[in-house]
This record gives structure tokens, C-alpha cells and sequence, in this order.
């Protein structure tokens, strides 16, 4: 049922499906539910009178019921407690990894040979990860971090993805919000996939010509996942705006300060994390401790953001291969928010004795050991990918 509703009378949950009058020219990018008052207000302020709205397709809240009489006070409902890395977690995490590099991979080639129907394939996995995210956190935090050179475009929108979410969730944002934040995440990067091979694939400096066209994946991909059907204004402005930056630098628009979205503002930070730690066909990874020191020179990043982001997931961030002072290897399964540099480590490798341990957990608060430094498993001739899921989650302690 479609009716024409003044914008005085829009609410959240209604579903808009055009503009009717306005003062000014706004075209609108695409048809949804109204999530916040805050897009109304901001719809008011560019001079639109009235919407048209289908109300078979919005999501009111149900009319008020009075009040019940006072009932004694029922205990307080907690936070659920995130599960430790342990076998049975890092094996849950793992098949939903799995499962996300193979929904993405499919949803690109049908993306390719025009088949693609809508998003909901990658909306039911960013709920998924977000799931995932707030009852097992560590271990999917591990896995962002056991990466695959040959599959970086399909793994770097997933740890996007996951870490957007870790840090909206940090920052104490509402399950819905965080969803939204996780969808855009995974997506930003969605138009390189229609980019000639040789651009993306390249392996040396770009020339003026190819940057140009590097830059369009940000304009193709909003424009793909428009006409793939309804997608949230927050979730579209992280794809539109996750290469701007705060000093003006960035593209396709130059936009500045608070000009650019604050979750836009949190993707450019994740999207900078995670392709640092990772290794590209032009670039070699660094640890993740050095790309937390090189987000905070980077001076066009929202930097008030990037000292939160560091807090959120510490000096030595879960997954983080570190060597320890007493010569043994290790992978982060926990931060100690009251003792940052001593998380918990799960030891697997003697670099004395040069030969693979049992896997065992150790909370470095509790011990006379401490982290001399992050490695990258190459330092150690590591295929880390391979060991994590051939020994690694077969060892690890429950």
C-alpha cells in the first residue's frame, strides 16, 4: 500500500520508495527502510516535503500497550561473555571463514555473468559474522589474521568486514548499526572485481592512466550494488567514501573532515590495517604491531579513531605470530586489558630448536616470559595457512 506522507510524519521503519516535493534537486540513491531520525532530519534539511512510502514493506514498531502493573525486579540481563580461543571455538570460526571466502567467491563470478539478483546473500553473511562477533570473537579475530596471498581480494573484504564490526561493537554500537557497518565493509571493495585483470594484478607502480582507473572501483561499486536491489545509506557511504580522507586527499570526491561519514572514516582504518598485514602481489606484509605504528603517522586518517582502534584490539592484536623471550612462537588468542603487553599466547614452535612444540596456552601476566617481538611466519620459512588448519586447531588445548 503506497501513500504520500509529509516529512514532518516520516519514521524510522517506514520504507520510502521516491521523493514527491521538495525545495531543492536531491536525487535519491536508493529506495529502503528509514533506519534513524537522524536520515530524516537530514532529508528535512535538503528541502524534501513529502515521500512516497510503502507501508506493506515498512517495519513500524507495534502500537504502545499500557503499562502492567510494577512486577518485582527481574535480575539484570549481562553482556554475554566471548567464548576463549579454544579447540571447539576456533573450529566454529573456521567453517564460518570457510563458508564466507565461499559465498563471496560465488557471489563475484555471478556478479560477473550478470546473474546477481539481490544482496541478500552477503547480508545474511555479514549477520552471520556479526553473530560470530559477539559470542566468539577472538577466534574469528584469529583467523583475519592466517592469510592467503593467492586469495587477498576475497579475504581482505571478509577481515574488513570482521574487524568494522569488532570496532563498532567497541565503540558501542547498536547490533543493527554494526550490521549495517559489517555489510559495507564486506562490499566496499566490490567494484575492483570488474576491473581489467592487468589493474588489478599489477604488480609495480601504477602510471597517472592506470591510478585513474583503479580509482573508478569506488563508482562502480556503488553503482553494482545499487542496481542490485535496496541497500542502506550508511552501508552505501562506506562503499562511496572509504578512500576519502580527512585531509582532503583522498578520492573520488576530496572530501574533508566530518564531510566524510564517520563509518566511512572506520573502514578507511580497518581497509589500511588489514592490507598492511597482508601480502600483496607488490607489497610484502608487515607485523600487525608496525601497522598500528604506521596508522598512527598517517596523518590523513581520522586519528582520534585510530588511538580507539588501537585500544579495541590492543598493542598485540589477537592472531599477531609474536616471538617470545624465551625463544618460543606464538599466536595471540587473548588481550589482558589491565596488562596490554602480556596477552594470551598459544606457543607451538622452539626457535632454538628450530622444531614445532605441542600447543600449549600461556597467559603471559602469569609467567616470567614476554613478547620480544611480532614476526611474519615467512621470517620462519611458515606456511602459516597451511599449519593453522592442518595442526594448529588440531593441537590447540579445549
Amino acid at each position: 500500500m503506497l501513500e504520500q506522507v509529509p516529512i514532518d510524519d516520516l519514521q524510522p521503519g517506514m520504507y520510502v520508495n521516491q521523493v514527491l516535493e521538495q525545495t531543492g534537486s536531491l536525487k535519491m540513491r536508493s529506495k529502503g527502510i528509514v533506519k534513524t531520525q537522524a536520515i530524516i532530519d537530514n532529508l528535512k534539511s535538503k528541502g524534501i516535503l513529502s515521500v512516497e512510502v510503502d507501508l506493506a514493506k515498512s517495519k513500524l514498531p507495534e502500537p504502545a500497550v499500557p503499562p502492567e502493573p510494577p512486577k518485582e525486579k527481574e535480575p539484570e540481563v549481562t553482556k554475554p561473555v566471548v567464548r576463549p580461543v579454544g579447540r571447539d571455538s576456533i573450529n566454529e570460526a573456521n567453517e564460518l571463514y570457510s563458508s564466507a571466502i565461499a559465498i563471496q567467491s560465488s557471489f563475484l563470478k555471478s556478479l560477473k555473468n550478470g546473474t546477481v539478483k539481490d544482496l541478500s546473500p552477503l547480508e545474511s553473511l555479514s549477520q552471520s559474522l556479526i553473530e560470530s562477533i559477539f559470542d566468539n570473537k577472538d577466534a574469528l579475530s584469529c583467523l583475519t589474521m592466517i592469510k592467503d596471498t593467492d586469495q587477498y581480494l576475497l579475504e581482505h573484504s571478509i577481515n574488513c568486514s570482521v574487524l568494522s564490526g569488532i570496532f563498532c561493537e567497541f565503540l558501542g554500537y547498536d547490533r543493527d548499526t554494526t550490521e549495517q557497518v559489517s555489510l559495507g565493509a564486506l562490499l566496499m571493495d566490490i567494484g575492483m572485481s570488474l576491473l581489467p585483470d592487468e589493474i588489478r594484478n599489477n604488480t609495480g607502480e601504477f602510471s597517472s592512466d592506470d591510478w585513474e582507473v583503479m580509482k573508478t572501483h569506488v563508482e562502480i561499486g556503488a553503482d553494482l550494488v545499487e542496481q542490485c536491489g535496496d541497500i542502506s545509506d550508511l552501508s552505501l557511504r562506506i562503499i562511496e567514501e572509504h578512500h576519502e580522507r580527512v585531509d582532503g586527499s583522498g578520492y573520488p570526491r576530496g572530501l574533508v573532515g566530518d564531510e566524510i561519514s564517520e563509518f566511512a572514516r572506520i573502514a578507511a582504518i580497518v581497509d589500511a590495517y588489514d592490507a598492511l598485514t597482508s601480502n600483496r602481489t607488490h607489497k610484502n606484509s608487515i607485523t600487525p604491531t608496525q601497522a598500528l605504528k604506521r596508522l598512527t603517522a598517517t596523518e590523513n586518517l581520522d586519528q582520534e579513531l585510530v588511538k580507539q582502534f588501537i585500544q579495541c584490539i590492543g598493542v598485540h592484536p589477537v592472531g599477531s605470530l609474536v616471538r617470545l623471550k624465551s625463544g618460543k612462537l606464538g599466536i595471540v588468542s587473548k588481550i589482558n586489558p589491565k596488562d596490554p603487553v602480556s596477552p594470551h599466547v598459544m606457543t607451538f614452535y622452539s626457535v632454538t630448536s628450530q622444531h614445532f612444540n605441542e600447543v600449549k596456552r600461556v597467559d603471559l601476566s602469569q609467567y616470567d616470559d614476554e613478547i620480544v617481538s611480532g614476526v611474519r611466519p615467512e621470517e620462519f620459512s611458515l606456511n602459516l595457512p597451511k599449519f593453522f588448519k592442518d595442526v594448529f586447531i588440531n593441537q590447540m588445548p579445549l
